[in-house]
């Protein structure tokens, strides 16, 4: 039995569709904190159950009989998360799973700016203490955020960022269709698997992308930090979201997201989505 969490959000859900196509979906279970949500999952025939990180007594039910569990990491920034992800991986250890795969983040690390990327290694040094068969999914930094942290580009010509630094942007879908491979292959994968796209452009070279692909200059400035911060909080963001997303761009600038690994165009059996494909795509409505 493969136990997915989060499977009512888009990495996990594309997780689950992708086993679909591998495994009969009563070898399936999907985890929610409201199974009303998962109703499209039942209608499959998977199973639905309800469990909530914050709700110790509701994991030991979700996570019975998992020979592998899929464990989403929180995405609330005002979360404690590395908590709730302790409190999730004593359940599954106390349920006996047989092993624990963990949708962690490139870049994992203790002296990391980006708050996730801290969370995530603490999180992984949990794993490793639990005595529970553990792999540690390291995704590259999803793409489609590429929509909002780029700014206007395509009105004012410009990519405006507080730092630079080359990012492995990587699909969310590869992402996904990577770990449902990594979910039924005959022999696991150990410990930290890095799943990121085959390039690392800085922004300053998806500048240059952009800059091709609609046939006008496009040019990133960088600006001072407080300076971004103040024009998001001015443009409508609360303040604890821009130093949040300040990290990222700061990680960037010192390297965290710089590293590529081949491994999933391999898992893919073809080149992985990249930053020119995302750009190349109609711009989403609302940015």
């Amino acid at each position: 039995m493969i136990v997915i969490t989060g499977a009512t959000g888009a990495l996990n859900g594309a997780t689950v569709d992708q086993l679909l196509t591998r495994v009969p979906a009563a070898e399936l279970a999907v985890v929610a904190r409201d199974v009303a949500k998962a109703q499209r999952f039942a209608d499959l025939g998977i199973d639905v159950r309800r469990g909530d990180y914050a709700d110790a007594e509701s994991l030991p039910s979700a996570f019975d009989a998992a020979d592998q569990l899929l464990l989403v990491s929180s995405s609330d920034p005002r979360a404690d998360a590395v908590e709730l992800q302790r409190t999730a991986i004593g359940a599954a250890a106390a349920a006996g799973v047989g092993r624990i795969l963990y949708t962690s983040h490139q870049g994992a690390a203790a002296d990391t700016p980006f708050g996730p990327g801290r969370d995530h290694y603490a999180t992984e040094k949990l794993l490793a203490e639990s005595g529970v068969a553990w792999t540690s999914l390291r995704n590259g930094f999803y793409a489609h955020s590429l929509a909002w942290l780029l700014g206007p580009w395509r009105e004012t010509g410009v990519i405006e960022v507080p730092a630079d630094g080359p990012v492995s942007w990587t699909s969310r879908g590869d992402a996904a269709e990577a770990a449902a491979h990594i979910l039924t292959a005959a022999t696991p994968r150990e410990g930290l698997v890095t799943i990121t796209a085959s390039a690392a452009p800085t922004f300053v070279e998806v500048a240059a992308i952009a800059s091709e692909l609609t046939g006008r200059e496009v040019t990133t400035r960088v600006v001072d930090p407080e300076e971004w911060v103040a024009r998001q909080v001015a443009a409508g963001q609360p303040e604890f979201l821009a130093r949040f997303m300040l990290g990222m761009y700061e990680a960037a600038d010192l390297g965290f997201f710089a590293g590529t690994d081949p491994l999933l165009g391999e898992l893919l059996g073809r080149q992985p989505v990249t930053v020119r494909d995302v750009l190349a795509a109609p711009a989403p409505q609302g940015h």
